[in-house]
């Protein structure tokens, strides 16, 4: 995070559901709610909404997530303070069969790629004795 007073803003418990991204906007030395924005591609989301807050310093949020925005692939949504343009969090949504491949090839990929390092890790302490 960046921006001043942004270090001290967090988002708690984030998830999803019947389509809409509800989080709790934690920022424990504020008395009133910062304003926050999301944002997906270039468009900033309408509908953000903070509820009273839950405790001091902490804000309910709710996100409804437009219909026409979902397609397969994936989908990120940044979360900002409006204030310092500072990016608090991001959600993600995957959808559609195609993807389901690509997740997999991509994961064997990193597997591959670890076991070569770990076999590079090791070979290298066996040559340098551990140190």
């Amino acid at each position: 995070m960046t921006g001043t007073g942004a270090k001290s803003l967090t988002l708690e418990g984030a998830r999803i559901a019947a389509g809409c991204w509800r989080a709790e906007l934690v920022a424990p030395d504020r008395d009133e709610a910062p304003a926050i924005e999301v944002w997906h591609q270039e468009a900033r989301l309408d509908g953000v909404s903070l509820a009273a807050p839950s405790a001091p310093g902490r804000w309910p949020v709710a996100v409804p997530i437009p219909a026409s925005l979902l397609s397969d692939g994936v989908q990120t949504f940044v979360v900002r303070e409006v204030a310092t343009g500072a990016t608090l969090g991001h959600f993600t949504i995957v959808t559609g069969v195609p993807l389901e491949d690509d997740i997999r090839a991509e994961i064997d990929l990193l597997r591959a790629e670890l076991d070569m390092l770990k076999k590079a890790f090791r070979r290298h302490c066996a040559e340098t004795d551990g140190t």
